[in-house]
């Protein structure tokens, strides 16, 4: 469904400015490059908050505490 949205998107601004539309087209992959590592730092910092809250449940669990559903 995001693809489609997407594809709608652009091609509304090929109709309505299609110079605007090829600047878009031809800069996307260039974006994606420089966002990648900034990708990779977050999934970095995902992990370890999860490392670190693991570590703080871990004497609940072995203690025998029960998840909140």
């Amino acid at each position: 469904m995001n693809a489609l949205l997407t594809l709608t998107g652009w091609l509304i601004l090929l109709v309505l400015c299609w110079p605007l539309a090829l600047l878009a087209l031809l800069l996307w992959p260039l974006v994606w490059l420089i966002s990648l590592p900034f990708r990779l730092i977050g999934i970095g910092f995902e992990a370890v908050f999860a490392l670190i809250r693991a570590l703080l449940f871990l004497p609940a669990r072995v203690l025998g505490g029960r998840p909140r559903n």
